[in-house]
């Protein structure tokens, strides 16, 4: 009878430390998906329209933090992810200011251009590439930067109780990410405009665990729980986002570019006249 009790508590108290869903170990294998995205993209989205877009290049965008994940992780992995060129060509097109031009991998393009002009030279020449190649777009703007910083444990603490040999306990820690991104004008190399972003990651860990002696020399000791880890990539590729979106809004702030129709009044637009807001309130504003 006491076992039941006991193990009728477990259960009570498993449920109300809010463990209904199932375990890892028992979902479903899930199929491919599109990446979630934050409120950041759709801000890009929603951001008014150009009156005309901007031949932009993206040559890199490092990890400048030259942090590694600890051991006994791994001593060679990065932190934070290498791909965020692809991140910031992503925001920049959902954002629809900007003709992207590649320049990440110019080398492989110059290569195929050169495999091209050399089957032309030789009989029975594809009909898609019998056409005398056009030369490549120069642009007029060029956006660099990278991210510059990776703060582990900005915030770290939990709570818990301990009764009769039951327990609960919750922890969490916050670590940030920081960007910087810059406008430059190829002709001149001026710094048009220059933007950094903030985005915290969160991490979550809950347990619930039991020990008690349910007859002389017989214990019964449970433990159970999870951790939850907001993905590092997912936080950085918001953190650009965001950068995009204040980037925008700077340049129309500044009279660098211009909104389509009426660009007296750019604050009414509401996603756009949040932004305004927050690069004048704090130059810094954290990602949503």
């Amino acid at each position: 009878m006491k076992k039941i009790i006991v193990l009728g508590l477990l259960l009570a108290t498993l449920q109300g430390c809010g463990l209904r869903e199932p375990m890892p170990a028992e979902q479903d294998i899930a199929t491919p998906t599109l990446t979630p995205r934050a409120s950041t993209y759709y801000d890009l989205l929603n951001m008014p329209r150009p009156k005309g877009r901007l031949m932009a290049v993206v040559y890199g965008f490092r990890d400048q933090t030259g942090q590694y994940k600890p051991t006994p992780a791994s001593s060679f992995s990065t932190s934070v992810t290498q791909g965020a060129a692809s991140m910031l060509m992503d925001a920049m097109q959902a954002s629809g200011w900007f003709v992207v031009l590649e320049r990440e991998g110019l080398q492989n393009l110059l290569t195929e251009r050169k495999i091209i002009r050399a089957s032309q030279k030789k009989p029975n020449t594809p009909v898609n590439i019998q056409g005398e190649l056009p030369p490549l777009q120069a642009a007029n703007m060029m956006l660099e930067g990278g991210i510059i910083a990776y703060d582990t444990n900005v915030r770290s603490g939990g709570e818990g109780a301990r009764y009769l040999g039951i327990d609960l306990q919750r922890e969490y820690r916050v670590d940030q990410v920081t960007v910087n991104l810059r406008a430059v004008d190829v002709r001149s190399g001026q710094v048009l405009a220059n933007v950094m972003t903030s985005k915290t990651i969160y991490s979550v860990a809950r347990s619930a665990g039991i020990f008690k002696f349910i007859e002389f020399k017989k214990l019964l000791e449970a433990e159970v729980g999870y951790t939850t880890n907001e993905p590092a990539q997912l936080c950085v590729l918001s953190a650009i986002e965001a950068a995009v979106g204040h980037m925008v809004a700077q340049g129309i702030e500044r009279h660098l570019w211009q909104v389509a129709g009426d660009t007296s009044t750019p604050g009414q637009d509401d996603v756009l006249n949040r932004y305004l807001t927050q690069n004048k309130v704090d130059p810094g504003a954290e990602a949503e």
